[in-house]
């Protein structure tokens, strides 16, 4: 689903460049390798703070508690996610409830969170789910209208945009992840949270490092989750392959969306703008989804399922609060998803043996 190995060598030479700089220097934790990304990346989002913290599950967990949500709070989010995103919500001591899913996006749909409104809900935790953006205007007008908080998983849509602005800078803060995988990855864990409020930056900063406002004095029950130099200097060298990488991959799913033609298969519904979808991952849906990943794994075709089991499966959260109407849509979706490789490193003649297997698939 990636290859890392046939990465340009530039880039190779660039990120070894960009660590000899870290190890000579000295200074490995919250130094000007963070400083200078966090910059970067909040001029690249769009808005006025980016935090670097250790993993996008912090970013999330850190931005929660950062706007005060914690016990007793409800928070709206998608059964269709990485645990992480759940997970993140229970650790800051709130209570995720789940809303259904649009069939044709797989994003969240709007009127089952409308039925998962309550006294207590605080936010609606939006995910960017497999790079997409859409319908940014309805969120913002719907959480302003109920006086919550909109806010946003980015993990999966590193600048992604609807309408020239960009995944993470609708809301009141976004959350990325740098998991080596993501469209801008790291050679570990990192993350980052990015907003235009300057008590929520701060507030993220003390909670990163242990809830220390000044050297040994600590407001704050807070985390050990610092974005290290190291992976900061190889964000900054990969950020600068970042757009040429996205256009490739929209490239790849625009060849897909117009060469796969199988009554066996569904594809999601393309973006309205290139702009708005990176294409993190392409994602088919298939009823004979086993069928179809065995049949493929033997054409050589790489295939995997983002996310079979929804959160609502998932043994600690079998109890979890949901929409009064179900979730039928996720489970369909979770049931027939399959994602096929979309990497920046895929040649022409990857792709298109891609869509000739796919398109034999009886």
């Amino acid at each position: 689903m990636n290859d890392f190995r046939a990465e340009p060598e530039a880039l190779q030479q660039q990120q070894i460049a960009a660590a000899e700089r870290v190890l000579r220097s000295g200074w490995y934790v919250l130094g000007n390798e963070v400083k200078t990304f966090e910059a970067t990346w909040a001029e690249r989002c769009g808005v006025g703070f980016a935090v670097g913290v250790g993993n996008g599950m912090d970013a999330i967990e850190i931005g929660l508690r950062a706007i005060g949500i914690g016990a007793g709070d409800e928070v709206i989010t998608t059964p269709m996610t990485a645990f992480a995103t759940v997970l993140a919500v229970i650790r800051a001591g709130a209570t995720p409830v789940l809303a259904d899913i649009d069939p044709e996006t797989a994003l969240l749909d709007p009127l089952s969170v409308e039925r998962c409104l309550s006294s207590r809900t605080k936010a609606v935790l939006l995910v960017h789910l497999y790079g997409q953006v859409k319908a940014m205007p309805q969120w913002v007008a719907l959480c302003a209208d109920k006086g919550i908080h909109l806010l946003e998983d980015c993990a999966q849509a590193h600048l992604a945009s609807w309408q020239g602005k960009v995944a993470g800078s609708f809301g009141t803060w976004g959350a990325y992840s740098f998991y080596p995988t993501k469209n801008l990855g790291a050679v570990g864990d990192g993350g980052a949270l990015v907003t235009n409020t300057d008590a929520i930056a701060q507030q993220a900063q003390i909670l990163r490092n242990y809830g220390q406002s000044q050297r040994y004095q600590h407001p704050e029950l807070g985390l050990n989750s610092r974005l290290d130099e190291l992976q900061a200097a190889l964000l900054s060298v990969r950020l600068c392959w970042l757009e040429e990488f996205t256009a490739r991959r929209r490239q790849i799913a625009h060849a897909y969306y117009t060469g796969i033609q199988n009554s066996n298969i569904q594809l999601l519904a393309p973006p309205l703008s290139k702009e708005n979808h990176v294409h993190h991952l392409f994602v088919i849906c298939c009823e004979q989804r086993k069928r179809l990943s065995a049949y493929l794994t033997e054409q050589g075709v790489s295939n995997l399922s983002h996310y079979p089991i929804p959160i609502q499966h998932q043994s600690p959260c079998q109890d979890i609060q949901r929409d009064p109407q179900g979730l039928s849509q996720a489970e369909t979706h979770a049931a027939q998803c399959l994602s096929i490789p979309c990497h920046p490193q895929m040649s022409d003649r990857d792709v298109a043996q891609v869509i000739e297997v796919i398109n034999d698939f009886k």
